[in-house]
This record gives C-alpha cells, structure tokens and sequence, in this order.
C-alpha cells in the first residue's frame, strides 16, 4: 500500500516515491538520526512546503538549499524562520531587498507562510539537517525527491516562475522546461554574495510583472 504523506494532490503527484528503494533508505536514516541527534526541522514540519501550497495551486518556486541549523529557525519552508526568530543574514537581505524593490516595510517576523499560502513554494533541495552541522544530510537521498518535484512541476501545462539564487540552484535548471516556464535568476541572498548581484535584481516585482501579464493575480509579498 502506498504511504501517505500529504493531505493535499501532491500525494497523488508523489506517491509512488515513497515506496522506492532511494527512500526507504533515506527513511530509514532519518529514524535514526532523529532518534540520537538534533534534528531541523522538527519531524512534523519536513513536509510544510508543500502542505502550505498544493501541487495546482504552485504559481512560483523559491529554491534554497539546506534548512537553518540553528535552534528554532527552521520550519519547512526555505528562508523562512518561526515567529519571534531572529531573523538569519540570508533573510535579512531578502527583506532588504523586498523594502528596495516594491517598497514594503521591513517584518517583525520572519515566517513566510502568507507567500506559501499564496502559491509560492518555497522548497529546500534537502529537507532535513544536523543542528550546527550544515549540508550533513545531503546526498542522503533528499535531492532525488526534490528533483522529482521540479520534474513533475515543470510537466505542468500552466507556465510556472521558478526562483534560482545561487549556484547549486541554478544547477536544477536541466529539470525545467525552458520553453514553458520562466525562471528568474541571481546570486544567493546570503552576506557572501548578496552584494554580486542579488542586491537590485528586483525579483518581487519581477514575479508579479510576469503572473499579471498571464492575467493572474500577483502575489502580496508585504508581509507586515
């Protein structure tokens, strides 16, 4: 019988994962880690991205790569931390950002729920970390999950925006179908190359220039 995971449609999208051979493994790992270390995030917000934003409702991607490994950051959904969290460098620099290109006011928080729940999907490549130790659960079995994703999302007949800050992001461009889907890239918002260029590359305002000139509605980004 197939797992369930979901309570949305992505579980009839990536049901048939869950009982492959790469993620038995990968589950059977994470029993263990989350059994004898500090794991990000907590078990029961692995899944958040996607139970935030349904497969039909996906309008725009936001690609990171490894949850925030320190105490209490880390939800399941990329760059955003809980309520009441400092907010870490790579975030501040997205709100820098947002303040520069459309103007909203910088948050009190730093959860990104209202943009998940408004169609972005704002998934990490890898799911799960060690505390303090980052990428300690790459190449564990996440990234063939989460390249199944952009596959099944790029197949979609409506066009999508995927988001690639960074290298390791822009590397996931195989995956989409260029000819159907728009993506926008830049460098990585954290402090180390913020400065080369994510800094004015405008992506909110360019998100919303593209969903209206589809006709759809763009998305409130302003979170306070």
């Amino acid at each position: 019988m197939e797992k369930r995971i979901f309570h949305n449609d992505w579980q009839d999208i990536l049901g048939e994962e869950f009982g492959k051979p790469y993620y038995t493994k990968l589950r059977e790992f994470l029993k263990k880690e989350y059994a004898e270390q500090t794991i990000y995030p907590a078990m029961e917000n692995i899944w958040s991205a996607f139970e935030h934003t349904a497969y039909r409702d996906v309008k725009v991607v936001i690609l990171g790569q490894d949850p925030y490994h320190g105490p209490d950051q880390a939800h399941g959904l990329s760059f955003s931390v809980l309520s009441g969290v400092k907010h870490p460098p790579s975030l501040r620099n997205l709100f820098k950002e947002l303040q520069e290109d459309i103007g909203c006011a910088q948050p009190k928080d730093g959860i990104l729920t209202k943009w998940a729940d408004q169609g972005v999907l704002m998934m990490n490549t890898v799911l799960t970390v060690r505390a303090g130790e980052a990428h300690s659960h790459r190449d564990k079995g996440w990234e063939t999950l989460t390249d199944e994703v952009i596959r099944k999302l790029s197949e979609r007949d409506e066009p999508l925006i995927f988001v690639l800050w960074g290298r390791p992001a822009q590397t996931k461009k195989r995956l989409i179908d260029m000819d159907k889907h728009d993506v926008l890239e830049a460098p990585h918002p954290s402090p180390l190359s913020a400065h080369r260029g994510f800094f004015g590359s405008r992506p909110y305002s360019k998100v919303n220039s593209l969903l209206q000139s589809r006709g759809q509605a763009p998305i409130d980004f302003c979170l306070d």
